[in-house]
């Protein structure tokens, strides 16, 4: 076995059902888990009837690369979503669909990162998703962490800088709902070429935010308000999963450099994950619709303004910029509140600390606690209304 195995540290899900043995709430209290982001709100019809349609088209074997359909879709959502020049993105050399977000993550390190004794680091931001994690470990490299609240890439040493080949940003955060803005992803570019590092941008909550007015940016439109039309060393990684409520798809895509995308897709087609036919039919159905996006977003905003509501001089929480995550600071320790929450009031959030790790200066998780607002407005409000009462 890969001696690298013994380097994983258990998932916060896994260290979560520890938590909660032996606690069993108010069987009159019905059970809300505000602790994994798994969107509940119903899928669009449209493409999931397209999914039924295309059934039949299970006897193919289908391509790694995807259809041209596909990528076609993809690169005129992504010129129109941020604004990017027109033509600027080719469908046969910088979009490549992936089986979701999350698989794409960790084979992509796979893939972008070798033995260097010199360069044997993969930041990433601190809280995080530790496939990030899991990816650089099983990679053979080492997790270099940098703080997401602040995000402050120019603070990074340059010792740190000389000796990462590849660095995570999640924009929207996960958990902490910050937003990279522009100027932000073009100081990181400016390093990435000045110090030979790849940007992997996971972008999979961009399609989650507040202010119509303001969607969150891309890695890519940074790359192209510095005059890069090639996107040098940028990967970006975007998902049907929270856009569309299509988690149960396995549906998302990378783009950027297309030096990068040719030497992922040859990877993939060693790795064995194409994306079968009538999933790629319905996430062209899924690309070429933004209306159900926009009441998605309506339906979160309602929530949100709720949820600010019912929590309001109660506990100590801001209203992300965008995603659908709230990241309150709770008073004591947040694994025995998590549990003790849960033993009370048959809810479920999940202890900060499990997403992060003590870099030197403590776990920046200890003291938050993470709510997803995923399931239904109702629910949300009830939920909320728990942890309200909970906290006296």
């Amino acid at each position: 076995m890969n001696p690298n195995l013994d380097a994983l540290q258990p998932y916060p899900f896994e260290r979560l059902a520890a938590l909660q043995r032996g606690v069993r709430p108010d069987p009159a209290l019905t059970p809300i888990s505000l602790s994994i982001g798994e969107p509940r709100h119903a899928p669009p019809d449209q493409v999931v009837q397209q999914l039924r349609d295309t059934l039949g088209e299970l006897d193919r074997y289908p391509a790694t690369r995807g259809t041209l359909e596909l990528r076609t879709a993809i690169s005129e959502w992504l010129i129109h979503r941020f604004a990017l020049p027109p033509a600027s993105i080719d469908p046969e050399r910088n979009v490549l669909p992936v089986n979701g977000t999350r698989e794409a993550l960790f084979s992509f390190v796979q893939c972008a990162t070798g033995p260097d004794s010199t360069r044997p680091g993969v930041a990433m931001p601190n809280p995080f998703y530790q496939i990030y994690e899991g990816a650089a470990l099983l990679a053979g490299q080492r997790p270099v962490f940098y703080d997401a609240h602040t995000c402050d890439f120019a603070g990074l040493s340059e010792a740190t800088l000389r000796r990462i080949q590849l660095i995570f940003v999640c924009t929207p955060g996960n958990p902490t709902g910050q937003v990279l803005q522009v100027e932000a992803l073009q100081q990181l570019l400016e390093l990435a070429h000045r110090y030979d590092f790849v940007i992997a941008s996971d972008e999979c909550y961009s399609e989650i935010y507040f202010d119509e007015d303001r969607p969150p940016a891309s890695l890519l439109a940074a790359a192209a308000a510095n005059g890069d039309p090639e996107f040098s060393r940028c990967m970006v990684f975007h998902s049907l999963s929270k856009r569309s409520n299509l988690p149960g798809l396995r549906s998302g895509f990378v783009a950027g450099d297309a030096a990068l995308i040719a030497g992922f897709l040859k990877y993939r087609t060693y790795h064995g994950c194409a994306m079968s036919l009538p999933v790629q039919r319905a996430s062209i159905a899924a690309w070429r619709d933004e209306h159900h996006v926009t009441e998605n977003r309506a339906l979160y905003r309602r929530k949100f303004a709720e949820a600010m509501h019912v929590l309001g001089g109660k506990l100590d929480v801001e209203h992300p910029e965008a995603g659908f995550f709230l990241w309150p600071r709770i008073p004591g320790d947040d694994v025995e509140f998590a549990r003790r929450l849960y033993a009370a009031t048959a809810v479920t959030v999940l202890p900060g600390q499990f997403l992060a790790r003590d870099a030197g200066q403590g776990n920046p998780g200890r003291g938050r606690v993470r709510m997803a607002l995923v399931a239904s407005r109702e629910e949300c409000r009830t939920a909320l209304e728990r942890v309200v009462d909970f906290l006296g």
